[in-house]
């Protein structure tokens, strides 16, 4: 059902322990303090559960390529953050499922381990408490894992009117795509990955972003289109041999 994630073999934290779980179409490779498999997938299944409950009352919520309206007030929270990640980036709201999927298991797994990192096919969910960096997977790219974003808790939410409680309870690291993986893109980059302080809209906008690219000429045009994006903290687009960049985040290379 899935690509060979070869890249999730060099994502390993000191000190945390990595496994993976597997629901439905949900594959999710995960780090913490200690192996929280079950209350992962007891998650998982919640969250898909209120997410195809939501599709049964608006169909559109599955197929649209555009925003949508959200259609029931009291909605579950997976639901109206995937509508306002979609209405944030002009996609549909299921262009932020799997980054939706990843935080709210994330958020979940905090109450039992103080660092969590969890990845949904390029889409990741972190709280950590000290540097990290995360490298690119950009398919063919001569640049693909060779570059990578240090992210510094301290500096999460920095310019965002966020207080230090808010800052420390996680981030988004979202890749979109349009030559790895199945997922819908329009555009042909090797990568867009979005940097962000709600997982949902990190995956929307990367998507949206990734839209845009469809030659090497095209990052600059997709870097400013990704700046009107609000909760947009940093951008990075690889297309073939070039990469752009954007905002407060410190570029990497890595050997």
């Amino acid at each position: 059902m899935f690509e060979n994630r070869h890249y999730r073999s060099r994502s390993k934290r000191e000190g945390l322990i990595p496994f993976n779980i597997t629901v439905k179409e949900t594959d999710l490779h995960i780090q913490a303090e200690s192996d929280l498999s079950k209350i992962a997938i007891r998650e998982v299944l919640e969250q898909r559960g209120f997410v195809e409950a939501y599709m049964q009352i608006d169909p559109q919520f599955r197929t649209s390529l555009v925003p949508l309206p959200l259609v029931v007030s009291a909605a579950p929270q997976i639901v109206t953050e995937m509508i306002d990640a979609g209405n944030k980036a002009r996609v549909g709201p299921m262009a932020a499922i799997a980054g939706a999927i990843a935080e709210q298991t994330g958020r979940a797994l905090l109450k039992y381990s103080s660092e969590v990192i969890v990845e949904n096919g390029g889409d990741i969910f972190f709280k950590i408490n000290s540097d990290m960096v995360f490298s690119i997977f950009a398919g063919d790219s001569p640049l693909s894992m060779k570059v990578g974003a240090r992210i510094t808790p301290p500096c999460i939410g920095v310019g965002q009117g966020t207080d230090s409680t808010v800052q420390r309870r996680g981030m988004a690291l979202c890749t979109s795509s349009g030559t790895v993986g199945h997922s819908i893109s329009f555009g042909k980059a090797d990568a867009a990955t979005v940097i962000a302080q709600s997982c949902a809209l990190a995956d929307a906008a990367a998507t949206a972003i990734g839209n845009i690219v469809k030659r090497e000429c095209d990052i600059e045009k997709a870097i400013e289109a990704g700046q009107q994006i609000a909760g947009v903290e940093g951008i990075i687009i690889i297309k073939g041999k070039k990469l752009g960049a954007w905002g407060d985040l410190e570029l990497v290379r890595i050997s």
